[in-house]
C-alpha cells in the first residue's frame, strides 16, 4: 500500500463515522471551497490546501511523499523522539519500519490542534443544544486553546522524522470519530439502565478489559452505580476539552449522563453542579479503540503488519 492511500482511508473512514454525520461534513468541505476561491492571491500562496478535502487540521502527513511504499508500521498513542529512534533501532534490527502512526498530533497538526474543536458545537447542537449557545461557548474555549498551544515546540518529532528520513504520519480525529460512533451506536442500541450498567458495556470491550489489567480501566467519576442512566452522551471527538460551561445546556437538553475519555477537575465541578453523571471510559484506553477500529478499516483489503508502542495495543475486529 503507498503512503497516501493509507492516509486517504484514513481521512474518509474518519468523514464516513463523523457524528455530524458525512452529509453534513460534505458541505462543511464545499463552504470551504467557495471561502477559498475568494481569498486574495497572497491569501492563497499561504493557504493549507489540504483543507479543501481534509477537514480535520489534527490529522496530516508530517513526513513523506505519499509515494512510499507502507508494509511495516510503528503504531503508538504518541509518536515522540524517542519512539522515531526505537524505529531506527529496530531498522538495525532488521525489523524494517516503513512509517511511523501517531495517534496524538505533532508538528504543524499539533499547532493546528484547536481548529478541529469547532465541530464540538455541530456535535451539541445534534444532542439538543441550540447552536448559538454551543458556538458562543465554544468561541471562547477554543481561543483559550489556541492561546496555550501557541508557544509550544511542536515539530521536534517530526524533525527526527525527516532527520532519519521515516515517513510520518498523525491521525487524531478520524480515529476519535471511530470511538465517539461505536460507543454511541452500543448505548443507543443497549440502552444501559443504570451507570454501573454503562460500566458493565464498557468492561466486555476487548480494549477496555486490557485497561483494567493496567488499573486504567473505567470508572465513574460522578453519580452513584444504582443511578438511571438516561439518555447517553458520548463525548470523545473534536479535539480537546470542550467549555467547562456545557454541562447546564447539556442537561436542559436531556442528557443525563457523559462518558468520556477524560475530565478535568474545573469540568467535573460544573458536570456535578447540574447533577449530570459521568462516566470515565479511559483516555488511553478511548485512543486504542479508535485506532484499533480505524486500522481495521484501512486494512480491511490489505495485508500490514502492525508493530505497537507507545501505549497501543492492537487489537484486531477483522
Amino acid at each position: 500500500m503507498k503512503l497516501s492511500e493509507f492516509y486517504k482511508k484514513a481521512i474518509s473512514t474518519g468523514i464516513d463515522n463523523d457524528p455530524r454525520g458525512k452529509d453534513f461534513v460534505l458541505k462543511e468541505l464545499e463552504r470551504r471551497k467557495k471561502d477559498y476561491e475568494n481569498l486574495k492571491p497572497k491569501e492563497k500562496e499561504t493557504f493549507d490546501i489540504e483543507r479543501l478535502e481534509n477537514p480535520y487540521s489534527d490529522s496530516r502527513i508530517l513526513h513523506g511523499t505519499g509515494n512510499e511504499d507502507v508494509k511495516t508500521i510503528l503504531v503508538g498513542i504518541d509518536i515522540e523522539v524517542g519512539e522515531v529512534l526505537l524505529s531506527e533501532t529496530l531498522k538495525n534490527r532488521n525489523i524494517p519500519v516503513d512509517l511511523l502512526v501517531s495517534h496524538h498530533p505533532e508538528g504543524r497538526a499539533y499547532a493546528n490542534l484547536y481548529a478541529v474543536m469547532y465541530m464540538q458545537s455541530d456535535i451539541l447542537n445534534r444532542f439538543g443544544v441550540p447552536i448559538n449557545i454551543a458556538e458562543g461557548l465554544m468561541e471562547e474555549r477554543i481561543k483559550e486553546v489556541e492561546r496555550k498551544l501557541m508557544p509550544v515546540n511542536h515539530t521536534r518529532a517530526v524533525d527526527a522524522a525527516k532527520l532519519l528520513n521515516i515517513p510520518f504520519v498523525c491521525l487524531h480525529t478520524p480515529a476519535d470519530n471511530m470511538v465517539a460512533s461505536y460507543l454511541q451506536k452500543t448505548f443507543d442500541d443497549k440502552k444501559p439502565y443504570t451507570v454501573d450498567d454503562v460500566i458493565d458495556l464498557l468492561r466486555e470491550i476487548p480494549e477496555y478489559k486490557e485497561a483494567e489489567k493496567n488499573n486504567a480501566g473505567p470508572k465513574i467519576l460522578l453519580g452513584a452505580k444504582n443511578r438511571k442512566a438516561g439518555k447517553i452522551f458520548v463525548d470523545m471527538t473534536g479535539g480537546t476539552e470542550g467549555s467547562k460551561e456545557i454541562f447546564q445546556s447539556l442537561s436542559l437538553s436531556g442528557i443525563n449522563t457523559i462518558v468520556a475519555m477524560h475530565l478535568s477537575e474545573e469540568h467535573r465541578k460544573e458536570a456535578e453542579k447540574n447533577h449530570v453523571n459521568v462516566v470515565i471510559a479511559g483516555h488511553i484506553a478511548s485512543d486504542n479503540l479508535g485506532l484499533n477500529l480505524l486500522l481495521d478499516n484501512i486494512t480491511m483489503d490489505e495485508k500490514l503488519e502492525i508493530l505497537d508502542c507507545s501505549g497501543f495495543r492492537r487489537i484486531t475486529r477483522n
